[in-house]
């Protein structure tokens, strides 16, 4: 007994001289803003929590979104054959960026969860090792694919006219898609931080850049898609260099640290094994919607860019939806890591109310305004602009489920339920959109309006198990809570 305490004392006495020499190494402290917010988080209303955190967010995802919008416009001035190569050659560009945006997203839950759990020299050897993998990541993937574009876009099924007429565009996309992954990691570590107006206003700053030199590109040099492409590399460097500026701030946990960098199995692999699963998900669901734009090009381009601007006029929903995710998934692993798993509960339901009260109210607004809207995209050219808006009034029905769906995945991120998300989202392509438009496809003759029918169908169904598997999440908690009452109690 005396033996087995005093090597106990020595193992505790060990641990604790490599604690120490281990902060000797790297100071790893909050700022005074990042300790008021990290009180805040933990007790403050919850309403008044999810409200602060997430609304800058939702506003942000919803200006950025509109910006594309117009972004997508000045393509239309080029042609719509270049709206077309725009909108497929974007859907496999976000699908490559769903590797950088999955680790930044799987990464940034543990690095809140250990900021609630207050530590701080964890936060800080998380931030900087997930800069170096993405780092790595995004330098690999560039330099793999950018000699063999034309064969990875056939790879992918890409028209023949759209790899004529988008390579070069592509290989700029890639060489923006490394800038786009550290921008992804700051802006996650922002959002642990919980500086949604620092993002606000960040990236509006991005957006006024992008706007401007797109317009000067498109209107005033009479350019083509390529300098689309610049413009958005251009943008995001703004970006990156205040990144660079706002992270470099030595001693601080949230700051950046060569030092910090470790690749060691307790700090990658919690981050890792969060990120796969949300890395895997993005993936397939990118995947699935080039699927269904390869599938979609057998009604011609047209189809295909009216799919993608009826996306992009269902982001006016879907996008601040998104915002209020991103946000309430930092509240909920935040919330956990100090504790107070009721809280994060809260959370959750103050988003549920708050996505489908957006998912209301902006569905409405945009089917009022749809047929301007279509003709916005569309110019003179009336047969692109009805085939836009006959894609879209059945894109909407799904606005209400997907604030469902979004909600479910912000308390699934928080609690680090990935698998969970991949297994939903895998769902949502392969299962209820894929077949659904083969079958349409082969056993009807509804033409392109088959584009639109299976976009309400995927999105209402996915909201349905959305609910299903939040309903069962919610139960499952309650049963741990009564479980550890009653073990409290004996």
């Amino acid at each position: 007994m005396t033996f087995t305490c005093r090597m106990s004392l020595q193992a505790g006495l060990s641990c604790a001289g490599k604690r120490g020499e281990r902060g000797q190494r790297m100071k790893a402290v909050l700022s005074k803003k990042d300790a008021r917010f990290r009180e805040f988080s933990l007790n403050a209303p919850m309403g008044k929590v999810v409200f602060s955190v997430c609304f800058p967010l939702a506003l942000y995802q919803s200006l950025n979104q509109l910006f594309k919008l117009m972004d997508t416009m000045m393509a239309s001035h080029i042609g719509a054959s270049a709206v077309s190569a725009v909108a497929y050659l974007s859907q496999i560009n976000i699908m490559l960026s769903a590797l950088g945006g999955g680790l930044a997203v799987g990464a940034s839950i543990k690095v809140s969860e250990a900021y609630g759990a207050g530590d701080f020299e964890l936060v800080k050897r998380r931030v900087s090792t997930m800069f170096a993998m993405c780092a790595l990541l995004g330098g690999g993937l560039f330099l793999f694919l950018a000699p063999v574009t034309p064969w990875f876009l056939r790879l992918m099924n890409t028209p023949e006219e759209f790899i004529a007429e988008g390579s070069t565009y592509f290989v700029l996309e890639l060489f923006g898609l490394i800038i786009t992954f550290f921008n992804n990691v700051y802006i996650a570590i922002e959002r642990a931080r919980g500086n949604s107006r620092r993002i606000l206003c960040l990236n509006m700053g991005v957006i006024a850049v992008k706007l401007s030199l797109t317009a000067w590109f498109v209107y005033g040099l009479n350019g083509g898609i390529n300098m689309i492409s610049l413009a958005t590399i251009l943008s995001q460097s703004v970006l990156l260099a205040a990144a660079i500026r706002n992270m470099n701030v030595s001693g601080n946990a949230f700051g950046f640290s060569l030092k910090a960098i470790s690749f060691r199995r307790e700090v990658v692999k919690p981050m890792l094994f969060l990120s796969f699963p949300v890395i895997a998900e993005k993936i397939a669901f990118s995947l699935g919607k080039v699927v269904v734009n390869s599938m979609s090009a057998v009604y011609g381009s047209w189809t295909v860019g009216a799919l993608g601007i009826s996306n992009s006029i269902g982001g006016i929903t879907t996008m601040p939806q998104n915002g209020f995710q991103e946000g309430g998934s930092a509240i909920i692993s935040q919330n956990l890591g100090g504790g107070k798993p009721e809280r994060a509960v809260s959370a959750f339901r103050w988003i549920l109310f708050i996505n489908c009260l957006i998912g209301l109210v902006l569905m409405s607004f945009s089917l009022v305004f749809l047929d301007p809207l279509s003709r916005f995209f569309a110019g003179d050219n009336e047969e692109f602009a009805a085939m836009i808006r006959n894609i879209y009034r059945y894109e909407a029905m799904g606005a209400i489920p997907l604030g469902v769906n979004a909600s479910v995945l912000s308390l699934l991120y928080g609690f680090g339920r990935t698998k969970i998300t991949l297994f939903m989202n895998f769902c949502r392509v392969f299962v209820f959109r894929v077949p659904v438009l083969w079958g349409l496809q082969n056993f009807t003759q509804l033409g392109n309006e088959s584009a639109g029918i299976v976009m309400a169908v995927s999105n209402i169904l996915s909201g349905l198990l959305a609910a299903v598997i939040g309903a069962e999440e919610l139960y499952r908690l309650h049963k741990n809570k009564e479980k550890r009452a009653v073990l409290s109690r004996g």
